[in-house]
């Protein structure tokens, strides 16, 4: 485009009213209520494990490991989130959960995603409606390797305020008033192996608690640290504890335990803590009256698959019927096995089980669906032995047949679950108007947001699914990117739709040339972002050298003057504008031709050091977006500040200073000129969800204290068609969009 081109263009938006805000810091203005919803999966992460109640007939919990815990409402038929108000992300990765053996509804929590990040213990009286809170001394690892492990959090059945905590890095630790205070267990032999002096690095720690409920003083510790002994005993209510001798082999690891009421504790051993990388394990079982040990491992041997045990549960009425599942156990499959006569025999339930996902169509895989992975959580009803569940890395599984012959139906138990990380999302200018990008399940169209939808995005099947984009004036047209959890994406790792996201076609690039040092090439990792123009008739792919297609990928051709795997955004309106960021040289760059070529604009108002807009996070959002009905009109958050231009990028200037942004979305707005901002973010040290509807000058928040999600959000946007209609992309309580209440 000319510069007098331009130059009109600019005139006509400012006669639309398309001026940038002028710079103002405004108080922020009183909340406006919201109502908030899940978008239906149904399900989707890992919830590692299942506990019933010994007291309430019907009551049940769930712990997952970073969407918080959820409580089984029988009267509802479904589950209930009982973390949604906590704001420190941290909390929402729980480690252990405990139901208290003598009143129902006292249930605790110990929560803590990771080593170097808060933990607390939570506490309520009133099935988790209300929450006491206490930070605690010992690190946790709710989202860490080894989160199968457990249930490490006990309660004293003979006093119900005194509890004990098997940590991870640092021993063993009691409370006498019911989680206030904690002390750690000095005369526990095992003071633990000392906190993670590396990223990533954990310990199994001491793995479960398990109190006598026939015997007062007894307890039983397990360990999943390298070492000689991995289960230990008090009698005396842990003032003095010994290793129980025999049994297992030392390089097993005690990874779960179960007491019936006979006497008999059954325990599962693995040689690693998972939930993967096990290749071997075991099932031993201790006769707790004669301190003798037996091995009742439903296959071992030479000949046993590579793999090991974890979950374990045992019936409260017929202490003989004991159920244990197995874990990484890739061939033929993972399962659960049944035993009716203490261990003696077992049934291998997979081989007789058949399972109706239709409430969430998504488990199929493809037709690749089975028993299920990382079955950690294993649990049989205490008042009904045919009820039965068990938790995947992907959903949780119930029947009501466990103590009948016969072929055994399994359905997935997660009603009221939604425990997916999002990654990325979009809301397009036509079709459906939600399309998602998730981690593990890909993703998918969402044509009704009450109902879980039919298909994950296909052709290729991307676990990961990084960034998304629509054609702004022919929205059926969209592109996406992503990755598998292999280093090298088996086929493509992009992708087209000629429908609005309901089937795709994978993108085949020009064989890329290896870089230096062996590594693969961003395309061939899902590093590689792909971005679409207004009419959908250009893909851009942002790879080490980005390459333009105008023929839907048939054909590929350099772009001269974009640096290597820069992000770029697509003007929605003007098909031949595209934009990006030049952060080494601190210039925003411009395509007038399509994206055959980019040059440097003017950017004035723009501070010159560009590079807090830069991310080499894959999954991270842009920084900049265009306008769905605007040409030339961007926004762009920098250094927790946002940035307005209605001129194409040629001039910049500075919007919502009363807000430190951290993810920003637009939105319909309630006029013609200037769309509706919805900002993850902070005004006067409050963070939360905020909206904008003058381009910043003034800020609302939408959330309250009671619709957090931990506050761990990747994206956040609104709808180019509903106006208040706003999308949140949570790290673990999956996706939710909310709308004005009534009045509002």
């Amino acid at each position: 485009m000319s510069g007098a081109g331009r130059a009109r263009s600019v005139a006509l938006m400012m006669a639309a009213g398309l001026t940038a805000p002028v710079a103002m810091a405004a108080p922020p203005q009183a909340p406006v209520a919201y109502d908030w919803s899940s978008v239906r999966i149904g399900g989707g992460g890992f919830t590692p494990g299942i506990v019933f109640s010994t007291v309430e007939p019907g009551l049940a919990y769930l712990r997952s490991d970073m969407g918080g815990a959820y409580r089984w409402d029988a009267h509802a038929k479904s589950w209930v989130q009982l973390q949604d108000g906590v704001s420190e992300g941290s909390y929402m990765g729980v480690e252990s959960l405990a139901v208290d053996p003598v009143d129902a509804g006292t249930v605790y929590l110990a929560a803590g995603m990771a080593a170097r990040m808060p933990s607390a213990i939570f506490r309520s009286t009133d099935y988790g409606a209300h929450w006491q809170v206490t930070p605690a001394p010992f690190a946790m690892g709710g989202n860490e390797d080894g989160r199968g492990l457990g249930e490490r959090l006990a309660i004293d059945p003979f006093d119900h305020g005194r509890l004990f905590f098997g940590s991870r890095h640092q021993g063993l630790w009691q409370s006498e008033d019911a989680g206030a205070h904690w002390r750690q267990v000095s005369s526990f032999p095992l003071a633990g192996l000392g906190l993670p002096t590396a990223r990533r690095q954990t310990h199994g720690g001491l793995s479960f608690v398990v109190f006598d409920p026939a015997r007062k003083g007894r307890i039983f510790v397990g360990s999943a640290d390298p070492g000689t002994q991995h289960l230990f005993l008090s009698e005396d209510g842990g003032t003095t504890w010994r290793p129980v001798p025999g049994g297992p082999p030392a390089d097993l690891l005690a990874a779960k335990a179960v007491l019936g009421r006979d006497g008999m504790l059954t325990v599962t051993l693995n040689d690693g803590i998972g939930p993967n990388g096990i290749r071997r394990g075991a099932v031993w079982q201790l006769d707790t009256a004669a301190m003798h040990w037996r091995e009742v491992t439903p296959l071992r041997g030479p000949d046993a698959p590579q793999g090991g045990y974890m979950g374990v549960a045992v019936s409260a009425q017929d202490p003989r019927m004991i159920a244990v599942s197995t874990v990484d156990r890739g061939n033929p499959v993972d399962t659960v096995w049944l035993s009716r006569d203490g261990g003696a025999h077992w049934d291998e339930l997979w081989r007789r089980s058949v399972r109706d996902v239709s409430s969430t169509p998504f488990l199929d895989f493809n037709g690749k669906a089975n028993f299920g992975h990382w079955i950690a959580g294993l649990a049989i009803d205490p008042f009904d032995p045919g009820h039965a569940a068990y938790v995947t890395g992907a959903t949780v599984y119930g029947t009501q047949a466990l103590d009948k012959p016969g072929e055994m139906a399994w359905q997935p138990w997660t009603q009221g679950i939604e425990q997916t990380a999002v990654i990325t999302l979009t809301s397009p200018t036509g079709g459906a108007h939600l399309i998602s990008g998730f981690g593990d399940i890909g993703g998918f169209r969402h044509d009704d947001l009450a109902v879980s939808p039919p298909r994950m995005h296909l052709q290729p099947f991307l676990t990961n699914t990084n960034t998304l984009d629509y054609a702004g004036r022919s929205p059926a047209i969209m592109v996406r990117s992503g990755n598998t959890h292999t280093l090298k994406v088996p086929d493509t790792s992009l992708a087209w739709s000629a429908d609005g996201g309901a089937s795709w076609s994978g993108l085949h690039l020009p064989r890329c040339t290896p870089h230096a040092d062996g590594s693969p090439c961003p395309e061939e990792t899902g590093d590689a972002a792909i971005t679409v123009s207004a009419d959908g008739g250009a893909f851009l792919a942002e790879t080490d050298k980005p390459l333009l297609s105008r023929d839907h990928g048939a054909n590929w051709a350099a772009i001269s003057g974009l640096p290597s795997r820069i992000r770029v955004t697509a003007d929605k309106v003007d098909a031949r504008h595209f934009y990006a960021l030049d952060f080494a040289r601190g210039r925003v760059l411009r395509s007038d031709d399509g994206g055959a070529s980019f040059h440097a604009v003017a950017g004035r108002g723009l501070p010159s050091d560009l590079t807090a807009a830069h991310s080499t996070n894959r999954e991270d959002p842009a920084p900049l977006l265009a306008e769905p009905d605007h040409a030339g009109a961007l926004w762009l958050a920098l250094g927790g500040a946002l940035w307005r231009s209605v001129d194409f990028g040629e001039s910049w200037q500075r919007s919502g200073q009363a807000i430190r942004v951290e993810r920003f979305g637009l939105g319909k707005g309630r006029g013609a000129g200037t769309p509706a901002l919805y900002v993850l973010g902070s005004v006067a040290g409050t963070r939360g969800l905020w909206r904008s509807l003058d381009g910043g000058g003034a800020w609302a928040r939408i959330n309250d204290k009671e619709h957090q999600w931990g506050l761990r959000i990747r994206m956040v946007s609104g709808d180019p068609r509903l106006f208040g209609r706003v999308y949140v992309a949570t790290d673990g309580r999956g996706l939710i969009f909310g709308d004005p209440a009534k009045g509002e």
